[in-house]
C-alpha cells in the first residue's frame, strides 16, 4: 500500500486535564479529559464529530449534485462503547435527517451507500473495529 499523504496533528498539554490540538492545516482545538468540568470536547466525542462530520459533507456534495432540493441537512451520530478499558466503540449509529422539496429517498439512500462505501475515510478507519450503521429520515419542507 502506498501512502499518499502524511499528516501530523500536535497535541500540547496545557495542564489540568486540558490540551490544545493544532490541526495539520493550522487550526487549534481544545479538549477537556475531565469529564466533570467537561469544558471542551472528550477524545472520544471528537471521534463522534469527525465520523458525522466526514459522511455529512459526502451525502450533502451528493445530494446537490443529483440537484434534490435540499432546505436542511444534519447528522446525529451516536455511539456504543466497550464496558472494559480501552472503552472503544463497538457500533456507531449515523442517522441522517433530510429536509426539503420532493427528495428522493433513492438519491439519499445511494448518498449515504457512496459515503459509506467509498469516500469516507474516517467510516473506513473505524469500520474494522466498530459496527457502523446508517438510517435516514426524509421531512417534506411545506415553505417555498
Amino acid at each position: 500500500m502506498t501512502i499518499a499523504e502524511i499528516a501530523t496533528a500536535t497535541i500540547q498539554f496545557a495542564g489540568e486535564d486540558l490540551f490544545v490540538a493544532t490541526t495539520p492545516s493550522g487550526h487549534a482545538q481544545a479538549i477537556d479529559t475531565n469529564s466533570a468540568r467537561s469544558s471542551a470536547a472528550s477524545p472520544m466525542e471528537l471521534l463522534l464529530l469527525a465520523l458525522g462530520s466526514c459522511t455529512a459533507v459526502d451525502v450533502i456534495s451528493i445530494l446537490q449534485k443529483k440537484r434534490e432540493r435540499v432546505t436542511d441537512y444534519r447528522v446525529e451520530v451516536s455511539g456504543e462503547r466497550g464496558a472494559e478499558h480501552p472503552r472503544a466503540y463497538t457500533r456507531l449509529e449515523i442517522r441522517h435527517i433530510v429536509r426539503g422539496h420532493n427528495v428522493s429517498e433513492k438519491a439519499v439512500a445511494r448518498a449515504i451507500e457512496l459515503s459509506e462505501t467509498k469516500y469516507c475515510s474516517v467510516a473506513a478507519t473505524l469500520r474494522p473495529t466498530a459496527e457502523i450503521v446508517s438510517s435516514f429520515v426524509i421531512e417534506e419542507d411545506e415553505q417555498l
